[in-house]
């Protein structure tokens, strides 16, 4: 159970750099692309906080919620990573127009 833990704390740190990054940037789509990519790990943080209460504790409600975060990181996972992929082939022409 440390592991996920140590993937909690590592996804929200992660997520904390790409917000901080997204809010640096000027150009729209590299901000649109950090965005992106601070959703997939905001989608890892609720991925692993819902297994992680599936492991510790025991009980329909608590299989319940756990599903539904395991269901909604995933979603957020899947949808910002393709979010992602699409931005990322822009940021380098966006930044030779512009500079």
């Amino acid at each position: 159970m440390l592991i996920f833990v140590f993937l909690i704390i590592l996804s929200a740190v992660f997520y904390f750099y790409y917000k901080t990054k997204q809010f640096r940037a000027t150009l729209p789509i590299r901000k649109k692309w950090y965005a992106s990519n601070a959703s997939i790990f905001l989608g890892s943080f609720i991925l692993f906080f819902g297994i992680n209460q599936l492991v510790s504790f025991q009980g329909a409600v608590t299989y319940i919620i756990a599903g539904i975060f395991i269901a909604l990181g995933i979603a957020l996972i899947v949808f910002n990573y393709k979010a992602a992929r699409h931005y990322h082939k822009f940021v380098a022409e966006e930044t030779r127009l512009n500079q």
